[in-house]
């Protein structure tokens, strides 16, 4: 998008906020209440457009358009509860009264692994509270936010344009930063990116909302039921083929089940179907892209290299060899490795044996 464009994008956005802001809230959350009956209508075809561009197999997708749902539900609650305190004064015949404004326009930088409900999150919580919206989905899912506004199009009537979509990369996500006119900056993305933004808004006093990456821990106690952990922890490492902040990606496991559940977890990652996400019996679908396959290799051969014991992590060639299908690694530690401590979208999940409590937690 060229300078010009984006002018009359920003413009668009201001203009109708002002005009959104001066609706009375509930009115607000009437719109987002027909946004989410929408939603409703349109679930199974913006589910198959998240599994077609994210790659997630249906059942996630279904869930993420459910998501989005539920923010509407809940923000036509809130477009009823967006109180101000009334505070006694010091001063006689007076009082105190707080009121809370709408910011403008805020920026909303998403990321292709949820596509439409971290916009969702996003999008009922400011509207509802009288901002209007310019998104910034990933390059990986145009299509998605076309989706998305599409449907509020349909149902909004004069505030079409309360969500505007500036499709790019980096570059666009930089000018959402530096723009002062854009209030409040919401972006969900790798720590890297957050690290790379944050400074841009800080250096405008803008104000700054950061989704960034995780690297979740379990511990597997003694006591465990090993039945009911093993698929809890096989969901958690290797849902949405393990491309959430929220993966698990390091376990400890007490040194008295530590074989029992090492070779349980190794039968389980066998059994796991792997293939297209638009089959009902796939569990795993591909990787986003290549350098995400790439990345993911590169961090196996870095522990390989050490002597470290990796079970899976192989590409398989299942239908289409444009797709990135890799079956999920195990990989079993002595020590807090260096790769340990950093982030791979990807499904890894290192395995750490442990004697007490205590050392697995400060782990």
């Amino acid at each position: 998008m060229n300078n010009n464009e984006y002018e009359v994008l920003i413009n668009k956005s201001k203009e109708i906020s002002l005009k959104w802001r001066s609706l009375p809230a509930p009115q607000r959350g009437e719109l987002i209440r027909l946004f989410g009956e929408e939603l409703r209508v349109q679930k199974e075809s913006l589910a198959k457009t998240i599994t077609k561009e994210a790659r997630k197999i249906k059942t996630e997708s279904l869930g993420e358009v459910q998501e989005a749902i539920d923010m509407c539900d809940f923000a036509v609650g809130l477009s009823r509860q967006l109180y101000g305190l009334t505070m006694p004064s010091e001063r006689p015949n007076h009082r105190l009264q707080e009121l809370w404004h709408p910011l403008g326009v805020v920026g909303c930088i998403t990321a292709f692994n949820f596509p439409m409900a971290v916009f969702a999150w996003n999008f009922c919580l400011a509207a509802v509270c009288g901002n209007s919206i310019i998104w910034k989905p990933s390059p990986h899912a145009n299509e998605c936010a076309k989706g998305i506004k599409t449907a509020w199009d349909k149902v909004s009537g004069d505030f079409a344009d309360l969500i505007l979509i500036l499709e790019g990369g980096n570059e666009e996500a930089v000018s959402i930063c530096k723009d002062n006119r854009i209030t409040l900056v919401s972006a969900t993305g790798s720590t890297q990116m957050g690290k790379e933004l944050a400074p841009i808004v800080s250096a405008r006093l803008g104000k700054l909302l950061l989704e960034l990456g995780g690297n979740n821990a379990a511990i597997v106690c003694p006591s465990a039921d090993l039945d009911l952990t093993i698929k809890g922890i096989a969901f958690s490492a290797c849902g949405t083929t393990g491309q959430r902040c929220t993966s698990l990606r390091r376990l400890f496991v007490h040194k008295d089940i530590y074989e029992d559940c090492v070779q349980r977890l190794q039968d389980c990652f066998d059994d796991l179907v792997i293939g297209c996400p638009s089959k009902e019996s796939s569990q795993i679908g591909p990787l986003i892209s290549e350098d995400s396959y790439n990345r993911m290799q590169e961090i196996l051969g870095s522990l390989k290299s050490k002597g470290i014991v990796v079970i899976g992590g192989e590409r398989i060639n299942i239908e289409d060899p444009k797709e990135f299908y890799v079956k999920p690694a195990l990989v079993l530690v002595d020590e807090v490795e260096e790769e340990m401590l950093k982030e791979t979208f990807a499904p890894i999940l290192y395995v750490k044996k442990y004697k007490d409590l205590k050392d697995a937690i400060f782990m």
